[in-house]
């Protein structure tokens, strides 16, 4: 999958094409730095927008999106469930919500944030009712293993577009990886970057020294370059716009196996692996 440039595109099972980078919108106590890192990230060319109900920034999202130049359709917007919302009446008051704090007409990308036990089928149908209903344009998942993916198809027949979890260098989830793209399952990281003790490692310092890039830039090209979607996060500027200069060069396959070999399975948050 060629990712060329920032606002470089996939197409997901429902049609709709989604850009392959874009901004990670975090929880702030101040609103106004959302709406900073949004009209920046908008300014730099991105045109993903990600976040959550639980982080609590989707009126200040709203906010960005109503004083931004760019138009509404031009921007791919994701939000996701949280775990109290879940069950198939409370999803769909949970998708209401968020449409109404975001101040927009429909929702690009609608995701189930956790795979909470019995409630994760319930909440997939009302996912499902709500792209039947075209109030959404896709619908996926977050943080799903394999188990909890194929227990969600066998029981509605229907496909998660994007399952967004964990990933990088050392945590390349190769097996879900490969089993997501056998499914066109479109697998995008949350956490490209990892730890930023972890970004410090020699191994990594040494290959990005060759490419003239910091670490996070080149863990960015590498998720890029295996056909994962990319969610950087962060509120500072100068990060959003730096952390998107990674269309100017190529990692080479002995430098992918290089950084493939960094796998420690070390994980920022919890592993849902053997979540019932």
């Amino acid at each position: 999958m060629a990712v060329s440039t920032l606002r470089s595109t996939v197409r997901l099972q429902s049609g709709t094409r989604m850009p392959m980078f874009g901004l990670g919108c975090t929880p702030t106590e101040r609103g106004d730095e959302t709406v900073r890192a949004v009209e920046t990230a908008l300014a730099t060319g991105y045109r993903l927008i990600d976040t959550a109900s639980v982080y609590n920034n989707e009126a200040d999202i709203g906010r960005a999106l109503r004083q931004a130049t760019v138009p509404r359709p031009d921007v791919f917007l994701a939000t996701k469930v949280w775990n109290s919302d879940l069950g198939y009446d409370r999803t769909l008051s949970a998708f209401d919500r968020s449409l109404e704090l975001l101040s927009v007409e429909y929702i690009d990308l609608y995701l189930i944030h956790w795979p909470l036990i019995r409630l994760r089928k319930e909440s997939w149908r009302a996912l499902g009712r709500l792209l039947e209903d075209g109030r959404c344009r896709a619908i996926g998942v977050s943080n799903f293993a394999i188990r909890h993916l194929e227990e969600i198809i066998s029981e509605t027949g229907s496909v998660p577009a994007v399952n967004q979890v964990e990933f990088n260098p050392f945590l390349n989830q190769r097996r879900l990886h490969e089993w997501c793209r056998r499914k066109d399952i479109l697998l995008q990281t949350h956490t490209p970057l990892s730890r930023s003790l972890r970004r410090r490692a020699r191994a990594l310092r040494e290959i990005a020294d060759q490419y003239g890039k910091s670490t996070s830039q080149l863990m960015v090209r590498w998720a890029l370059q295996k056909g994962v979607g990319v969610l950087v996060r962060s509120l500072d500027p100068v990060e959003i716009t730096e952390q998107a200069d990674v269309f100017d060069f190529e990692i080479s396959l002995p430098d992918i196996d290089a950084m493939d070999s960094l796998h420690a399975n070390l994980r920022v948050g919890w592993d849902p692996t053997n979540a019932p």
